[in-house]
């Protein structure tokens, strides 16, 4: 197996795991369903890794950040595994920074797709009963309403989108230039 396919499943396996642990981090601050079974599937798939830090890592403010800092560590990790293919490997703080960064912009990249998906589904299906969409909106809907404090609905029509939208933008684009 060549280089280039070990690092595709490498980069791929890595930033699935991730993906689906900062899921679990986003709808635990979202306090969306935790018996709808997308989030079942996504507990019972990340539980195993996240127990034992759940373990070692006090809670702050009363919130779990032990997902959190599972995802940076398999970030790192397949960081690592990554440059250390190429025939060399990081320092750690450099390692540190782009797994934060990375992690960051995970977590921009969920929620820009989930907004996109909220304000179709509310074209579509807007009081559907499927566990997808709920669990979708349940987690925009903190985020919506703290853009509804800044652009509150304009004769029925909410802006929030495009101003979540706006920001991450903005941020991603900070974000790049660390990088």
């Amino acid at each position: 197996m060549g280089h280039d396919t070990l690092s595709l499943i490498i980069r791929t396996l890595g930033e699935f795991y991730v993906f689906l642990v900062i899921l679990r981090f986003l709808l635990q601050m979202a306090q969306a369903d935790f018996y709808n079974p997308i989030s079942q599937a996504v507990y019972k798939l990340t539980q195993p890794p996240v127990s034992p830090l759940q373990k070692l890592l006090p809670r702050l403010a009363g919130r779990d950040f032990s997902a959190l800092v599972l995802a940076l560590l398999v970030k790192m990790l397949t960081f690592g595994l990554l440059f250390g293919l190429r025939g060399g490997f990081p320092e750690p703080v450099s390692l540190l920074v782009v797994s934060l960064v990375g992690l960051l912009s995970n977590i921009l990249d969920i929620y820009f797709y989930a907004v996109i998906a909220s304000v179709i589904i509310s074209w579509v299906a807007p009081n559907s009963y499927h566990p997808a969409p709920q669990l979708i909106n349940q987690l925009c809907e903190p985020v919506f309403n703290l853009a509804r404090k800044v652009v509150p609905p304009i004769g029925g029509l909410d802006l929030s989108p495009i101003l979540i939208f706006l920001v991450i933008q903005v941020i991603q684009l900070q974000l790049h230039r660390i990088i």
